[in-house]
């Protein structure tokens, strides 16, 4: 209940300007935030038809971008308060919806979602109690396809494990970070098939707005170098049922 209650604190502290904190705000930020709603489109072959969980919603930012693929998203958040601005904010799209609810106890039957995708919210969670939920509503088949801060990245490593600074960043005190060989163990553990983890993301959110598309460019030349590519700031994470 303590990382629960946590939760719902940082989601009432940050309500006010949540997008500058996680970084999407600008255009770096639109850059990021398109290009992994991409991924979660194409890794979760979202198209009409289709049933998405979106966990983690947070203010709608990737529930508008995941609606434009035609399937039927539903997007949940543990905070009312973010949820009511992804609410908001996505009033006039008709194939999304949201929802208020903790991921460790998903109000939703077994095999129902085709994908279960989000943002940046793994490691906010309790996954010995979330991911069986996630691999429970998912149907036979189905894809889990998420993006996370990958621990490898100096930033990260240092932002996750130095309270004070944690704290001057806008993290709640229990997120983390992963590795990516630890979370497809996690994965594994927890029932998935075919776990894989992939860093990716050089551009920074603090990279101003007439440098970003130079330096998104750089960032995927990036990508490809060996070895340099694994202190990338995250990690594109996929299973399947």
């Amino acid at each position: 209940m303590d990382r629960i209650d946590n939760e719902l604190a940082h989601g009432r502290k940050i309500s006010d300007n949540p997008e500058f904190y996680w970084g999407w705000s600008g255009v770096a930020g639109r850059l990021r935030s398109e290009r992994r709603a991409a991924m979660y489109i194409s890794e979760g072959r979202l198209a009409p038809g289709r049933k998405a969980l979106e966990i983690g919603c947070g203010t709608g930012i990737f529930s508008g971008l995941l609606a434009r693929s035609g399937a039927d998203i539903t997007s949940v958040d543990l905070s009312p308060e973010l949820a009511a601005k992804a609410r908001q904010r996505n009033s006039a799209v008709p194939n999304l919806k949201f929802l208020v609810m903790n991921v460790e106890r998903l109000d939703f039957p077994d095999d129902h979602f085709d994908c279960v995708c989000g943002s940046s919210v793994l490691h906010h969670l309790d996954l010995a109690k979330a991911l069986p939920e996630m691999l429970r509503v998912l149907k036979p088949g189905g894809t889990f396809v998420f993006t996370e801060p990958n621990m490898l990245n100096p930033q990260i490593m240092l932002q996750k494990n130095i309270p004070p600074l944690k704290r001057l960043l806008g993290d709640s005190p229990d997120e983390t970070a992963f590795f990516r060989w630890n979370i497809s163990g996690e994965l594994r553990r927890a029932g998935f098939a075919v776990p894989a983890a992939r860093p990716f993301d050089f551009l920074h959110p603090w990279v101003p707005g007439a440098l970003a598309p130079a330096a998104d460019s750089f960032g995927a030349f990036l990508e490809r170098v060996p070895l340099l590519r694994e202190i990338a700031g995250s990690l594109l994470i996929t299973a399947s049922k």
